[in-house]
């Protein structure tokens, strides 16, 4: 298992300062006597874990940009803004999926870049990479399920009941509760956004005497540090703990013979192709490699490539060989002409 992103670590940043982006729904909501769809943007801090309810009245690059828009003016210009690439939606709508990848990326990257700020998109058929959004994705929809009306809600309904998620959702426990300590407050990620798990005069223990402390934007300054403090000792443990994949695994090299593994292909169908660049990450695990084949060139994350036991020696680089279990290596029988890059040797 890798180190977390510094995303995940960057201890005393503003909150939203690394954000991670997407899209649920729709929902149907009435207006007047017709019914129309709203969607709504979910926006996620990724080391705090707060995240912020944005409603899109569509899926255009316009209201996409808009509801970013209307996020960083109430939460700040962040950093680093994460998303998929759309077709990543799990669980989502057909209408979302197809609305999501036409979504115009170029613009909005260079809408949202700026010296300050990056967009960073993850690779295609990587879920897994947007699992700290994808998480609260799910977290909302129960709380959405629990307060809407069974009818059909109007536009009023429907935003007060977002913003009671959002503070429902920002009000959840990062930590454990200590069974011995009833008095003593737990980390919730309302304590970074408005200094209490729920928006009542914040615990912090200090003295009535200090001059220091009289102060009200030193009272402010000591109230963040007892929660970054608080943050660093009870959260980021329970973050960096290690469960599997302990033992390092040989990472995929270029040349190497790849199947792209995805469950919606059809059975018995097991793209080959080979690999022309990596992209590994801090600890030298490749991430993403771009592979080619006989269809194109794809970018696939490193957990959707199953590498082939096949090699080349550097010997002879113009003859394709095979290498057996035994270890040792000769010259390939027969070609594979689906690979793109001319003959190679027979998968043993």
């Amino acid at each position: 298992m890798s180190d977390l992103p510094p995303a995940r670590l960057a201890a005393y940043s503003r909150p939203f300062t690394h954000m991670g982006v997407d899209y649920f729904g729709p929902v149907t909501i009435s207006i007047g006597r017709r019914t129309e769809k709203r969607w709504v943007l979910i926006a996620t801090c990724l080391t705090v874990r707060a995240v912020h309810l944005q409603i899109a009245h569509t899926l255009s690059t316009d209201s996409c940009i808009s509801a970013l828009r209307n996020v960083m003016a109430r939460r700040g210009i962040p950093a680093v803004i994460y998303s998929d690439q759309g077709t990543n939606f799990r669980g989502a709508n057909r209408e979302l999926k197809v609305a999501v990848e036409y979504l115009d990326k170029n613009r909005l990257m260079t809408e949202f870049t700026t010296p300050h700020t990056r967009w960073s998109f993850n690779p295609p058929a990587a879920p897994h990479m947007g699992g700290a959004w994808e998480r609260l994705i799910r977290t909302v929809k129960q709380n959405l399920s629990k307060l809407l009306p069974s009818n059909t809600p109007t536009l009023e309904v429907f935003e007060n009941v977002l913003i009671e998620v959002e503070n429902v959702v920002n009000s959840r426990p990062l930590t454990g509760i200590p069974l011995d300590d009833d008095e003593s407050p737990v980390l919730t990620p309302n304590h970074f956004l408005v200094g209490s798990s729920n928006g009542l005069k914040p615990w912090v223990p200090f003295d009535d005497s200090s001059k220091a402390l009289r102060n009200c934007w030193q009272l402010s300054q000591t109230l963040a540090n007892q929660f970054w403090k608080q943050w660093l000792r009870d959260y980021l443990p329970t973050i960096t703990r290690r469960t599997k994949w302990l033992v390092p695994a040989k990472p995929i090299e270029v040349g190497d013979i790849v199947i792209i593994v995805d469950p919606s292909f059809p059975r018995n169908c097991w793209p080959k192709g080979r690999v022309i660049a990596t992209r590994p990450g801090a600890d030298g695990q490749v991430r993403w490699a771009t592979v080619q084949t006989t269809s194109g060139i794809y970018e696939r994350p490193a957990v959707r490539l199953a590498v082939l036991d096949v090699g080349v020696r550097k010997d002879t680089p113009h003859q394709d060989h095979r290498r057996i279990p035994g270890g040792s290596v000769i010259p390939a029988t027969s070609t594979d002409t689906s690979s793109p890059s001319g003959p190679t040797s027979t998968i043993p």
